[in-house]
């Protein structure tokens, strides 16, 4: 093989801009075409809502307006307004700004100058206009370049204003899902009371902080009310659910929703347990006193430190003293003022410790029939590679997807055109049971469920999950989509925050092949179907009512790069269990009526 030369010709430096568009990455943590909640057009969005929400914080400008329509985002503030003779370094020059000033931005998630830099260089176009005083600058760009500048009076308030469009170039056929988009700004109105945000000439508006998060996501589920505490520099909330497994928190750092947690995380799991102990005069396992809770918190820090500029896990440690100090005694403060409460809450630990001691001995008998067989799994065709396993091997490891298939035939397909170092196959006989509204000890009593669950590593909760992508896989018909649900029942029950984590999906595979000798395109519907029919001259149209079916020649394009994914996320646990109640409870009338209004 012959070798390239390694010479000084070789070195490169890239500019900033260059090393954004060649890396976005770095900046945004992926590119994404708008399907999923953390695709790169909606980081684009928080990064300039994100600079007029510090404005709001700092004391200046309570309404933002913000508009999406035909991909062109608009975000306008009425806060003090970028320094007019600043405002093309402040949108286009790497490590520019006022974030790093204590005495302009206090508590701000932008401290590192890039945010608005990188939504300049990854647009097609992108215009800042700033409002001070009577007077305006403005300057417009194209994917990072300077196009045109202009100043003069106006009698706009003070503020800016941002307009963009994500380049189609980089992020590809792209749309904007509004539901995400309103998920995002309900929390930013969460963590800002005050504050409202006029979406698409929509309001949204907390006056309760997190406490309205939680009371949305549970609302009537709540085993008692729920307890909340709010000071300058922290605020939190939280409650137990009847018949929840695991733990799931919402938490945040300077308004970011930081998804993987962080130490103040931690610190107030450690608050909970130590409150709720000194308060019983108890010594509580962890697992009891947090099992079937509901959390949120979000604290203000001055130099907050992530582990990547996505900003999704906080690594300060100097934190953690003062805030278990203070959850541990605003929990106190709230149960000796609330004696119902406190004795619900004192139930739900009973509970949770009797039904762990239950759990235990149906363990030890479910790990002594399956002789400990680790990983060993019969139906398991495993990879290489494992989420969180190596360091050097990062970007594979984070790659690292399971197939959760129905029978032979179809994880054969899979497992015949599979990377054997990123994708594993884990196949299903069949149905499996319906866990809807039953016990966790179900789990050690059926082979099929256990041997899922020690594949994908969630015995002790989402840490130990052993894959990036847990991927639904099965046929595009009756019996497909009931296992699909099935499958969605028993994580949804029993390890929620794997799917609050963003971590569950299901594969799309085509529904039909349209070819002539010269041509095949794959459709994903029936319109799909219908415009190849009328493209495609003298067609031949194929039904993929299985995976099976698909030759494993053809198949290996749809898990390889063009993959396509659909993921799994719920509206609110609240809505979640009546929706599962509703499908996979009960066969009620109310049901029966559905069926039957719906069968045609």
């Amino acid at each position: 093989m012959a070798q390239s030369t390694y010479d000084e010709s070789k070195i490169q430096t890239l500019s900033a801009l260059e090393h954004i568009r060649k890396r976005p990455g770095m900046y945004i943590g992926r590119l994404g075409n708008g399907t999923h909640v953390d695709d790169g057009i909606y980081i684009l969005l928080k990064e300039v809502i994100d600079n007029s929400v510090d404005e709001f914080i700092m004391g200046f400008g309570s309404k933002v307006f913000v508009k999406v329509k035909d991909n062109t985002v608009t975000v306008r503030d009425y806060g003090r307004g970028i320094p007019l003779g600043k405002v093309v370094d402040c949108v286009s020059i790497i490590n520019t700004g006022a974030k790093y000033s204590d005495d302009v931005f206090q508590f701000s998630v932008g401290l590192n100058g890039v945010g608005t830099k990188a939504v300049n260089a990854l647009s097609s176009s992108f215009t800042v206009t700033a409002y001070r005083e009577g007077k305006f600058s403005s300057a417009s760009f194209s994917k990072g370049f300077l196009v045109s500048q202009d100043t003069g009076t106006c009698p706009e308030p003070d503020g800016t204003m941002v307009s963009f469009v994500p380049d189609k170039e980089l992020f590809g056929d792209y749309a904007f899902n509004e539901d995400f988009i309103i998920s995002r700004i309900w929390g930013y109105a969460y963590l800002n009371t005050g504050l409202s945000i006029d979406f698409n000439n929509k309001v949204y508006k907390s006056a309760h902080g997190l406490l309205d998060l939680l009371d949305k996501e549970v609302g009537s589920e709540s085993l008692y009310t729920i307890i909340h505490s709010r000071s300058k520099q922290i605020e939190f909330a939280f409650t137990h659910l009847p018949g929840s497994y695991g733990e799931n928190y919402f938490s945040y750092v300077n308004g970011q929703h930081t998804n993987d947690g962080g130490t103040h995380q931690s610190a107030f799991k450690e608050g909970i347990l130590k409150g709720i102990n000194e308060y019983f005069k108890k010594n509580w396992a962890p697992q009891d006193v947090r099992d079937g809770i509901v959390g949120a918190i979000a604290i203000k820090v001055k130099d907050p430190v992530f582990e990547s500029q996505t900003k999704n896990k906080l690594s300060n440690t100097e934190i953690r003293s003062w805030i278990v100090s203070e959850v541990k005694d605003a929990i106190i403060d709230f149960l000796l003022k609330n004696p119902e409460d406190a004795n619900k809450l004192n139930q739900k630990v009973i509970n949770n410790e009797t039904l762990r001691k239950e759990l235990n001995e149906v363990k030890k008998g479910a790990r002594e029939s399956a002789k400990k067989v680790s990983l060993n799994i019969p139906k398991l065709k495993d990879c290489k590679y494992h989420l969180g396993q190596s360091t050097s091997h990062q970007d594979e490891c984070e790659r690292s997807v399971i197939f959760l298939t129905e029978g032979d035939s179809a994880s054969g397909t899979i497992t015949k055109t599979r990377d054997v170092m990123t994708q594993a196959v884990f196949s299903l006989r069949g149905k499996i049971l319906n866990v809807f509204g039953k016990k966790r000890t179900e789990i050690y009593k059926n082979a099929e469920l256990y041997n899922m669950m020690v594949a994908l590593g969630i015995e002790n909760g989402v840490e130990g999950l052993r894959y990036g992508k847990v991927i639904i896989a099965t046929d595009a018909d009756n019996d497909g989509f009931h296992i699909r649900n099935l499958l969605m029942t028993y994580f949804l029950t029993y390890f929620e925050d794997l799917v609050l984590a963003g971590r569950l999906y299901i594969l799309e595979t085509p529904l039909f092949r349209v070819r002539n000798k010269q041509q095949t395109v794959y459709c994903y519907s029936e319109k799909q179907r219908d415009n190849a029919i009328a493209q495609i001259r003298n067609s031949e149209v194929t039904r993929f009512k299985g995976l099976g079916e698909i030759d494993p020649k053809e198949f290996g394009q749809f898990i390889g790069e063009e993959i396509r994914l659909v993921p799994v996320s719920i509206p609110g646990m609240n809505e979640m269990h009546k929706t599962l109640e509703f499908y996979m409870g009960n066969n009620t009338p109310q049901r029966r009526d559905f069926i039957m209004e719906n069968l045609i």
